[in-house]
């Protein structure tokens, strides 16, 4: 339409007025203030005419070029083919209209009707409005986003062009406030209706509902009335389909129900304007309250209730609650009944609730997002939306969530306070698309990643209304035909899926997410692109005719296929104007990249899966949303039942609850790469990394406050590179965590751990300098740059010397002139061996103190008094400890400890008292030549020193632990076995086991073993044969080859045992039978044994047979004895087992608890034990029977001297006592034969005393027994 200077003339039709409309009366009175005023407000009641007559009116005042606006599209084509036909024109001359898909104007136009948003667009190419002298804004009373934005720009307007005219209009109006926005406005009233209408207040029950009390009062209307249809306004498609469902269900003769509502099929809304017979009940939403007349309707049902449009600058959601109407809007909805004769309004609610309503809708600005407003605000030059003269202005958050939506896209530079917005590159090209800034951003994205046509069509898919059609009665059917779109098909022509189904991943990047449908990359975006790709094939195979019913039988809608076509090529009609790259095909991948830049604020993390209830259906998956939003993924979209890990919508909807709808799965790398410098990235835990040499931290990356990604490694020194220096130097460097061959580090190391060896060898680590004073020294050389092991590299590589790098282990010590190494050696030689020592200073642990290593081989040659001197280093501290554990009454008189600890360690070192006296000895020894005070062994204990002053004796076999221990003794004892096998195996062709003869040549009596290790080869006793191993001590090996060989000479002489049984007297074979051993061959073969070494030891040292002609010659002297030697061992065994009979037949006699009795049962189970026979070495065999026979007599005298036996019992239990100790105190194992001389002794002390006519074999007292045992105590 060219401007009006530039408009050919043409012929005006002649003006006509209808007098029924009330307007028409003053239409002279309107045009003369459109002739004297810039801005008339006009406000009318429903039905009177304004807005198909006030065009006229304008041409009536003169006025050439006017521009007509309509708040919906199908309202400009029904009023511009009105004023057609009132004019007597053919539409698209004279009168024409345009709505976003379709123009027909010409030259010629003098009216054009057109919906607001065209209007707005032309201001893009037309900021003064130009074309036009007269602007109509119709239906203002809706308070639409556009119709305020051209009210507040039109007043603005109206200072450059005095010339303008606008005329405001609405059936219902705030006049006064819109007079006042235009400086205080003429307004024109135009009363009346022109018919008039009941209103009836009929508040629905507390026992019913709102689709029963609908049902109800259509029935009562059916009952009372006989003409005129019924209009029932509901809020949603659903309350629709119940409503409808209950009227139908009335069965009312003649009576039918049309749905009315926006979604609904092109074909459907045309059935309510279309002739019909009967009567029909028109349920409808609040399209119907304005711009649309429904013909024949003389009833209105209204509920009072609508979705209202919200939007929430906090979620950045467009909700649509269910909301009570205001007072105009249910006037509005009371007018559409009076259009062609008196009506009736029936109110399901109270007069009450009315009057509490709101007198006028909010106005859409104030509950919509102001980012395409604030975007064209700022193209065209108008200021800021701050100070834009709006009916009424925004609030601060709808301002400040607009720009924060731009800031989102890209579209505008950051700005200070009260500075005026400015677009970006990206905004510009925004502001110049006539689509909405979140789809324009995604054609921007498109055209510089190569996928524009692809992303031209879905914008244009995503702007028209669904085209996938669901009607009532064929819900399932068109279900099922959809759905093709969202799976792989198998037939040409149909929808095929992706080239291969992708991995999403979860927010952490780590672990596979869970598939959804093969195919659905895209999710409902791919599934609409599939659409589109099926339906353009299927338009270029089929005519015109045949296409249509294609669309028809599948429930595709053709004329928004046809929109969504044209809006496809006016999307590229745009973009080559604005010169962006239209190039191939993409992935759809890269399709879903460009997408989310313009839907960041809809992205969603799916939340854990709430348990499911038994017998109830799987609860839906919730996604934690953006700004704290939580939404579930509509029912219908592709994606509802696999629940992607990420997902990004369209749109966030909220009915009954927050839906997020054309839903698709995003990774979190996709969503990084959209949103750039948009995402919140947290950096916690940084620590050092010995792996990367870097100092690392744990990033979350959030997007308006959806963690999508949680736990990541990144490099800390990127974004904090001090905060990453002071890590790396105290963990790299400081706390040895860099494993590095870096010389520097390498040799600094090797310096601390010398000096932290001498300070835990001292137990002095003061002397060490502290981490801090390490760290200090590195931060003082160290440049701003070394962050990283990469950078420390670096800049030692570029030194010309490092030597200022360098550190000494006297460096390393703050005092290392008190470090004192002698004193702790880290070898302890004992005769030719040298052991490892070793210092931890760790107190309260096992570790803490002195570890000795010993080798297997060597742990039996080891003497145990060196090591109770302890190294010298803590000589001093162990001597004082020894002090302070000795009872009170002793240790008073060496106070103070330390003092006469010095002391003693003198007068030792004076004297030369050697480490082969145990340190206790020693100690006491000194302490009673110095005070005078004597110590004995059992004042001392051990047990109360300081684990520290009691080394540990760490035993290792080829380099692995085996044991440890700080007694060294029990540890000889515990790996005996393992010790005597690893000499045997040291000792190589020595060894023998299953020997019946000698065969091992000459045995030498040691042999050397490596490291200092001696062994002693021997024979031992395997029981059925002989073998040879080497002990590790020359007594082990003495006892050991002393067995073995009386075995071997039974193993080779014949046995004597026949004969000895054949000789044996029948008293004793029973006394024989009554022993402790299994059986009675094993007695014999046990004497048999003892008489074999009984006549070698008479004829030699067993220990100097160590060859087979010795061994024969020794076997053979041995052989002509043995029987009559046999049957001696066997006759005394016999005696003392008779003996043993009568005296347990006598104990047997003695009430319990008796102890003398007592006494003498533990007395003979010393003697006569499972294999006392050879185990009893002579002379003292064969006075077995006389301490036996010894405890008989006792037993019979028991009685005569009472006192008398007492104090001889207590006088044998105090040398038992004193004779356990010096036991206990013997090294595990068999007893030494100088302490087993005592126990002999002892028995022959018993004779004494309790058989006083029995002579003793040796003479014997209590005092020699004591000083025997003292000696072997020292």
């Amino acid at each position: 339409m060219p401007p009006a200077h530039h408009a050919r003339e043409v012929s005006q039709p002649s003006l006509t007025f209808d007098a029924a409309l009330p307007i028409s009366s003053e239409a002279p009175r309107i045009a003369s203030l459109i002739r004297d005023h810039q801005v008339v407000v006009v406000a009318g009641e429903t039905g009177s005419g304004k807005t198909t007559q006030l065009p006229k009116i304008c041409l009536l005042a003169g006025r050439e070029r006017i521009a007509h606006t309509q708040p919906r599209r199908i309202a400009a084509r029904t009023v511009a083919h009105r004023i057609a036909d009132e004019c007597g024109v053919e539409l698209g001359e004279f009168v024409g209209y345009q709505v976003r898909f379709t123009r027909r104007v010409s030259r010629a136009t003098r009216i054009k009707v057109m919906t607001d948003g065209v209007l707005l667009s032309e201001l893009s190419h037309d900021r003064d409005l130009n074309r036009y002298d007269t602007i109509i804004i119709d239906e203002a009373h809706e308070r639409s986003l556009n119709i305020d934005f051209l009210l507040g720009y039109l007043k603005q307007l109206l200072e450059r062009r005095p010339d303008l005219r606008v005329i405001v209009t609405s059936a219902t109006i705030d006049t006064a406030r819109f007079a006042a926005h235009f400086g205080d406005a003429p307004v024109v009233e135009v009363s009346g209706r022109t018919h008039p209408v009941e209103i009836r207040y009929e508040p629905i029950g507390e026992d019913s509902d709102e689709v029963d009390a609908i049902a109800e009062t259509v029935r009562g209307i059916a009952a009372t009335t006989g003409t005129g249809d019924v209009l029932v306004f509901l809020s949603g498609e659903r309350e629709i389909r119940d409503a409808a469902e209950a009227i139908d269900a009335l069965r009312l003769p003649g009576w039918e129900t049309v749905p009315l509502y926006a979604r609904l099929a092109v074909a459907d809304q045309q059935r309510v304007f279309q002739p019909h017979q009967g009567r029909r009940v028109v349920l409808a939403t609040n399209v119907a309250e304005t711009s649309i007349t429904v013909p024949g309707i003389r009833f209105v049902i209204d509920v009072g209730l609508a979705r209202i449009s919200r939007y929430s600058a906090r979620t950045k959601v467009q909700r649509l609650p269910i909301e009570p109407v205001s007072q105009a809007s249910a006037n509005q909805r009371a007018g559409r009944c009076g259009r062609l004769g008196p009506g009736v309004a029936i109110r399901l609610y109270s007069e009450e609730d009315f009057a509490s309503r709101p007198e006028f809708t909010e106005p859409e600005i104030l509950r919509t997002n102001l980012a395409t407003v604030i975007l064209q605000m700022a193209q065209a030059g108008l200021g800021d939306v701050e100070s834009f003269p709006f009916v009424e202005a925004p609030v601060g958050s709808q301002i400040s969530d607009g720009l924060r939506v731009l800031t989102e896209l890209g579209a505008i530079h950051p700005r200070r306070r009260r500075e005026h917005v400015r677009l970006t590159r990206i905004g510009r090209l925004l502001a110049r698309m006539p689509v909405d800034p979140r789809l324009g951003r995604m054609l921007i994205e498109a055209s510089r990643r190569g996928a524009l046509h692809q992303v031209q069509v879905l914008v244009a898919g995503l702007t028209v209304p669904d085209i996938r059609e669901r009607p009532a009665e064929h819900q399932q059917a068109a279900d099922d035909l959809h759905r093709r779109f969202t799976v792989p098909a198998s037939e040409p022509g149909t929808p095929a899926a992706s080239a291969e189904p992708r991995r999403h991943t979860v927010h952490t990047g780590t672990r596979p997410a869970k598939e959804g449908p093969k195919g659905l990359v895209g999710g409902d975006f791919e599934a609409l692109m599939n659409v589109w790709t099926y339906l353009r094939g299927k338009r270029r195979k089929l005519s015109g005719s045949a296409f249509r019913k294609l669309c028809r039988a599948e429930f595709l809608h053709f004329v928004r296929f046809r929109e969504w076509e044209d809006l496809v090529s006016q999307l590229r009609e745009v973009c080559r104007e604005l010169e962006l790259p239209e190039d191939g095909t993409a992935p759809f991948e890269v399709v879903l990249d460009c997408l989310l830049t313009g839907m960041l604020s809809n992205i969603g993390l799916a939340l854990p899966p709430p348990a499911k209830v038994q017998g109830r259906r799987r609860p839906l998956t919730e996604y934690q949303g953006c700004r704290g939003a939580r939404f579930a993924i509509s029912p219908g979209s592709a994606c509802a039942r696999s629940t992607p890990p990420l997902v990004v919508a369209h749109e966030l909807v909220e009915t009954s609850r927050l839906w997020a709808r054309t839903v698709a799965p995003v990774t979190a790398a996709q969503i990084e790469r959209a949103a750039g410098d948009l995402v919140t990235r947290t950096l916690s835990e940084p620590t050092f990394s010995p792996r990367s040499a870097t100092v690392v931290a744990s990033e979350t990356v959030s997007l308006f406050g959806v963690p999508i990604v949680s736990g990541r490694r990144t490099n800390y020194a990127a974004s904090h590179p001090e905060q990453a220096r002071e890590i790396f130097i105290r963990s790299g460097l400081v706390e040895g965590q860099w494993e590095t061959r870096n010389p520097v580090v390498v040799a600094n190391r090797f310096a601390h751990q010398e000096a932290e060896e001498l300070a835990d060898r001292m137990r002095r680590p003061e002397l060490l300098i502290s981490d801090q004073d390490l760290y200090d020294f590195y931060d003082r050389v160290l440049p701003g740059t070394v962050v990283s092991g990469a950078t420390f590299d670096k800049y030692v590589r570029g030194l010309d010397s490092d030597a200022a790098l360098r550190l000494t282990p006297a460096d390393f010590m703050t005092d290392p002139g008190q470090v004192r190494v002698q004193d702790f050696p880290d070898r302890w030689r004992q005769g030719d061996l040298e052991l490892p020592v070793s210092y931890v200073y760790d107190p309260g642990t096992g570790a803490d103190g002195v570890s000795i290593e010993v080798r297997l081989e060597q742990l039996g040659v080891l003497d145990v008094a060196p090591f109770t001197w302890q190294v010298p280093g803590l000589r001093l501290d162990l001597a004082v400890a020894l002090i302070r554990s000795l009872p009170k009454r002793i240790r008073t008189s060496f106070v103070p400890a330390p003092d006469h600890a010095r002391r003693a360690l003198a007068w030792l070192q004076e004297r030369g008292v050697g480490e082969e006296v145990p340190f206790a000895r020693a100690m006491a020894e000194a302490l009673l030549a110095l005070t005078g005070t004597r110590i004995a062994p059992d004042d001392w204990n051990p047990a109360a020193l300081d684990p520290h002053l009691r080394p540990t004796f760490v035993v290792v076999d080829g380099g692995r632990e085996v044991a440890r221990g700080e007694d060294l003794e029990a540890l000889k004892v515990r790996l005996s076995a393992k010790v005597a096998g690893k000499l045997t195996r040291s000792a190589g062709r020595l060894a023998a086991t299953g020997a019946t003869r000698w065969t091992f040549g000459t045995l030498p009596t040691t042999a050397e073993l490596g490291g200092g290790v001696t062994g002693h080869p021997c024979l031992v006793d395997e029981g059925a044969s002989v073998g040879v191993q080497v002990a590790d001590t020359a007594e082990k090996a003495r006892r050991s080859h002393a067995m073995g060989l009386r075995r071997l000479i039974t193993l080779v002489n014949p046995s004597p045992l026949k004969w000895v049984v054949s000789h044996l007297g029948n008293a004793d074979k029973l006394a024989l039978g009554g022993s402790s051993y299994d059986t009675v061959p094993a007695l014999l073969e046990d004497a048999w044994l003892k008489a074999v070494d009984r006549l070698t030891r008479r004829l030699t040292d067993p220990e100097a047979v160590r060859d087979e002609a010795t061994f024969r010659a020794v076997a053979e002297q041995v052989r002509a004895d043995t029987a009559e030697t046999t049957a001696q061992v066997v006759a005394t065994a016999a005696r003392a087992l008779a003996a043993q009979a009568r005296v347990e037949r006598l104990l047997a006699a003695r009430p319990a608890g008796d102890e003398t009795a007592e006494d003498i049962t533990e007395q003979l189970g010393n003697l006569t034990f499972n294999r006392f026979i050879s185990a009893t070495p002579d002379p003292w065999f064969d006075r077995i029977p006389v301490w036996i026979e010894a405890c008989e007599a006792r037993l019979r005298s028991l009685g005569k001297n009472p006192s008398l036996a007492a104090r001889n019992r207590a006088e044998i239990a105090r040398l038992e006592e004193r004779y356990a100790e010096l036991c206990d105190a013997q090294p595990p194992g068999p007893l030494p034969e100088a302490v087993e001389e005592i126990a002999f002794l002892l028995e022959e002390f018993r004779v004494s005393l309790f058989a006083q006519g029995v002579r003793t074999a040796v003479p014997v007292s209590a005092k020699r027994i004591v000083q025997a045992m003292g000696q072997l105590g020292q």
